[in-house]
């Protein structure tokens, strides 16, 4: 994830310039709690096979387990933020990385699906602690302008790069020593950040801090919950029950009654009045439906490599290095594209490249020809690239320079909501054509029947207990359904996408083109 920018705070209170050789420290430590935290967004990607044997988790409850821990850090940061210049920024940091590293245990030696996605959940705060303050750090620790352009760069791109090798990492780490291990890999080196940041971070505060609006941070959690759990019980169901549609409708109440509360509000947790901007709004839109395609694109491929393909989780891993390498690179020739075409042109054709990329995957791609799918992860990667720091660019300059803090805070979220929603509006679509798909199997119990339905680690279990011919026949019917799945999910994302590129082009005119 390619960012211009993260999340900025008002000014920290006076303090003493810190020597150079702390100030290199500060960032090595900041940096490496960034990469932590972008490892943890997919790391769990290829361990998800191995760990639905051990667990047996439903279709819906293995989205929660992916994604809550994006959800939860998009929904924390602005708070976390705003609580870390009340209580100081170190002290957020390290309290931050104390519950990551308490968060890494209990995932690692969870028993039950439910302990797992509370893991999940803790982590995702943990990570918002760290994240929401860190920058503000950065900030005081680098006075000069050039440094402290340089220290975030290398920030930012520490969060990247993680994000990038989490696949390969957790491909690693499960085949040889189980899904548990992705996580306890977070331990020693919390324990070790939380030893050295203690010694070299230093504290800061903002000496006149923003209200910290409880009533506000419970709005937004608890609607978005009621949004993404009605989206993940329709998926299971193939219906909208009672419990979803009441959850949707009370979920989306709370987000209005959120939004109507923060234009009332003096100092509000997040000034809704910057979307009144259309270049603002459409950047933001631009940024959550690509990051949220990407993150599940790197999901699903993980899955559906495994599942249909038969790779291996460290083969899994490796299968991605296209993409990852192809999404860097967009990255970084991303500012050139812009000087040459502008970002309007530069994010309508890059959205445009990953939406073919995505349709040509749906109809073309087989996961038992890996040589065929080179091609499509690097346009998809590209486009990508291009797009995360061209969004991110324009969220930022569509924003008044004196509210370039509150403009970088809902960049930093759009990010994180993205790959939590992305894989929850996907996996709920790959959930449900699995399940249609599926034959009847008459030769099943109802029970049988009824685990083959919830997930391909479903299927797997009950083939494991049939004789020979039966358990080829299921196994069969779930890798096509899966494969269908999978089909329908990348379709979806590409059209998606190409309804973002038709928006980015219409609404990004120069102000003085308005008319043309």
């Amino acid at each position: 994830m390619s960012k211009s920018e993260a999340p900025a705070h008002p000014a920290p209170s006076p303090h003493a310039p810190v020597m150079p050789g702390r100030r290199r420290a500060v960032l090595a430590v900041l940096s490496t709690s960034l990469l932590l935290c972008g490892i943890d967004l997919t790391v769990l990607h290829v361990a998800v096979p191995s760990m639905t044997r051990d667990l047996h988790p439903t279709g819906v409850q293995l989205l929660w387990i992916v994604d809550v821990y994006s959800l939860a850090l998009a929904s924390l940061l602005v708070t976390c933020g705003t609580l870390g210049d009340r209580i100081g920024r170190k002290r957020m940091v390290l309290s931050g990385f104390a519950l990551f590293g308490l968060a890494s245990a209990a995932a690692a030696f969870s028993t039950t699906t439910a302990q797992l996605i509370a893991a999940r959940i803790a982590l995702g705060a943990g990570a918002a602690m760290i994240m929401a303050s860190t920058v503000a750090v950065i900030r005081v620790v680098f006075t000069d302008d050039r440094e402290r352009a340089v220290a975030i760069g290398v920030w930012t791109a520490a969060h990247s790069v993680g994000a990038t090798i989490g696949p390969l990492v957790g491909g690693l780490v499960t085949e040889r020593w189980g899904w548990g291990a992705v996580f306890l890999v977070n331990v020693p080196i919390a324990l070790f950040i939380l030893a050295v940041g203690a010694r070299v971070i230093p504290e800061s505060k903002n000496p006149a801090p923003r209200h910290w609006d409880l009533a506000s941070v419970a709005l937004s959690v608890t609607g978005l919950a009621g949004v993404v759990y009605a989206l993940k019980r329709a998926g299971e169901n193939l219906s909208v029950p009672w419990p979803a549609a009441v959850a949707a409708t009370a979920g989306a109440l709370l987000l209005y009654l959120f939004a109507r509360r923060q234009r009332r509000l003096t100092e509000p947790l997040l000034d809704l009045s910057l979307f009144a901007s259309r270049r603002f709004s459409t950047a933001t839109v631009c940024v959550i439906s690509c990051f949220g395609s990407y993150v599940a694109l790197l999901f699903f491929l993980t899955q559906w490599l495994q599942q249909t393909g038969g790779f291996s989780p460290l083969r899994a891993g490796l299968a991605l290095m296209p993409l990852a390498a192809a999404n860097a690179v967009g990255a970084a020739t991303a500012p050139w594209l812009s000087a040459r075409w502008g970002n309007r042109w530069s994010l309508t054709g890059s959205l445009a490249a990953f939406a073919a990329a995505l349709l040509l995957l749906a109809l073309v791609g087989d996961s038992g020809a890996y040589g065929s799918l080179i091609a499509t992860m690097l346009i998809a990667g590209y486009g990508a690239g291009v797009v995360m720091t061209l969004g991110a660019d324009s969220i930022m300059s569509a924003a008044a320079p004196e509210r370039s803090g509150e403009a970088a805070g809902i960049q930093e979220t759009s990010f994180e909501l993205g790959a939590g929603l992305g894989v929850a509006v996907l996996g709920t679509g790959l959930t449900a054509v699995y399940r249609l798909t599926l034959p009847g199997f008459p030769g099943l119990t109802s029970g049988e029947r009824s685990s083959v339905q919830q997930s391909f680690g479903g299927a797997e279990d009950v083939a494991g207990g049939l004789g020979t011919a039966t358990a080829r026949q299921v196994m069969s019917a779930a890798r096509n359904a899966y494969d269908q799945g999978f089909t329908a999910v990348a379709a979806i994302a590409a059209g998606g996408l190409a309804l973002t590129a038709a928006l980015a082009a219409f609404v990004l005119r120069p102000a003085g083109r308005a008319s043309r």
